[in-house]
């Protein structure tokens, strides 16, 4: 069996040469505890799913980030497997599971889980249209 063959099969794409690099960006913005590192990577229409409720638009995501930001410091968020299941020059799906760590209330916390996001390439900016975490 080719490899394309086993890629269709399990559902795993190669890295596209038009890959998006908005994974990388995101996760260095994140750890940057910026917020205004993150506007220019989520799209203005984006929809997040996290374990403790859903955002619509950019303002409510970005909200819910900078007050996880405040929740959770010094955090260290980080991606790993990540896997692109879907890509055009214009759309990229991937699934990936991450981890973070941090500190809430003085104490040491951390926790891991699953993620998928949806990316859309906007006049060149491959930015988050959608985001979603589960523990």
């Amino acid at each position: 069996m080719s490899r394309r063959e086993r890629e269709r099969r399990t559902g795993q794409c190669p890295n596209p040469p038009h890959r998006p690099t908005s994974s990388s960006a995101y996760e260095k913005a994140t750890n940057s505890h910026d917020i205004t590192q993150l506007i220019p990577l989520i799209a203005p229409e984006a929809v997040y799913w996290f374990s403790d409720g859903s955002h619509r638009g950019r303002e409510a995501v970005l909200s819910a980030i900078t007050e996880t930001f405040a929740t959770i410091r010094d955090e260290i968020y980080q991606i790993d497997d990540l896997e692109w299941i879907a890509h055009s020059d214009h759309h990229a799906v991937c699934c990936y599971r991450f981890t973070w760590a941090g500190t809430i209330d003085g104490q040491p916390r951390s926790g891991s889980g699953r993620g998928s996001n949806v990316l859309v390439n906007n006049a060149g900016t491959w930015q988050m249209l959608h985001e979603h975490l589960s523990a």
